[in-house]
């Protein structure tokens, strides 16, 4: 008997950790109790830092939302409501369908489970495969370009370099090599639109290590007014990656924050936990979330859908190659690059998984 009450139990305690959803417990005096992964994957944060505090440090939402909590304690009878905005903190905002579930004791209700899924969720997930699709036809049409033109421009420049010998002028032999540059730079430009050709080598690293050293390049940049911040996740465990390609990577994506910011302003660096997380078509158990956080002006509208398409730019010395390229090197490691921006503040997002 004993140990099929163990079995049972272990059994729930699997379910809740499978599920999909959040899962809260709060005790009568609205304390959490119990939160399972998907919960701190939904709040980014760990269960031992959330155990303990009280329901309105959590969840910021409407009192007609708390008057029902309230009401489902005394009549003990459950609730739903759906397409629920909360503020959970830490900039978080999610669209959820909430349920709460009053757990009765002879008679009186002791607790409550709280039940948060998130309708979001498939809203995200759509719209990454459509960036994806879109963003790899892009990639498609301008690499058959960029091959059309990098064996011209070979030609182009052995010609110019044979006219210089001929040359005694030096004058003349100016132009030649205004044109030999000019075809370096347009070869370099063509491979940097060709995107990394080499597959990542990769082994077990810790990702804080990845970010200080982008850190240490960006402070060498010599922009003093700008504070570089962190808030890391110790917990975080080493990820399968290629270092010098993660690198590459976030120095793009931190060197387009740099820029945004001008002369002043303030970049965070935050790492956290993601748990049960989809990435593509693929759910994973752990998945590490790297932002880089800027205060700058914001990134316009009408460019959020398309910023990680090759050579779309908003700046005018700008190639349009620096996040193209990083999202590549993210999808090459199974990862994604997200962008949320606002007049004040912008928020790229890697994440990657363990």
């Amino acid at each position: 008997m004993v140990s099929i009450m163990v079995s049972q139990v272990d059994l729930q305690q699997r379910i809740l950790e499978g599920m999909n959803s959040a899962v809260l417990l709060f005790d009568q005096a609205m304390h959490l109790r119990y939160i399972n992964p998907a919960g701190e994957s939904l709040f980014r944060v760990s269960a031992r830092h959330m155990l303990d505090q009280p329901y309105q440090a959590l969840i910021q939402e409407s009192a007609d939302l708390t008057q029902q909590l309230e009401e489902a304690f005394r009549s003990g009878r459950p609730f739903t409501r759906h397409e629920v905005n909360l503020d959970l903190g830490n900039d978080i905002n999610v669209v959820v369908d909430f349920t709460a579930v009053p757990l009765l004791e002879p008679g009186y209700p002791t607790e409550i489970l709280i039940e948060l899924h998130s309708v979001d969720r498939l809203l995200r997930i759509s719209r990454e495969e459509n960036q994806q699709a879109q963003q790899e036809a892009t990639q498609k049409i301008l690499r058959g370009l960029a091959h059309e033109v990098k064996n011209p421009l070979g030609g182009l420049r052995g010609a110019a370099q044979l006219l210089e010998r001929q040359l005694d002028s030096e004058d003349l032999k100016e132009y030649t090599r205004v044109i030999i540059d000019e075809a370096d730079r347009l070869q370099n430009l063509v491979n940097r639109i060709l995107g990394p050709n080499n597959l990542p080598n990769k082994r077990s690293i810790n990702i804080h290590n990845v970010i200080e050293h982008v850190r240490s390049l960006l402070l060498a940049e010599g922009k003093h007014q700008i504070e570089i911040k962190r808030d890391y996740d110790p917990s975080i465990p080493n990820i399968e990656s290629d270092p010098d390609q993660l690198i590459q990577a976030i120095l793009n994506i931190a060197r387009n924050a740099y820029q945004a910011l001008d002369e002043q302003g303030t970049i965070t660096f935050r790492t956290r936990i993601e748990r049960k997380y989809t990435l593509g078509k693929q759910r994973y158990d752990l998945v590490a979330r790297i932002e880089i956080i800027d205060n700058g002006p914001g990134i316009p509208e009408d460019m959020l859908d398309k910023i990680f398409f090759p050579m779309v730019t908003g700046r005018a010395e700008g190639t349009g190659l620096g996040l193209s390229i990083a999202q590549s090197l993210i999808q090459q490691h199974d990862g994604l690059i997200e962008v949320i921006s606002v007049p004040g503040g912008t928020i790229f997002t890697v994440l990657l998984p363990i």
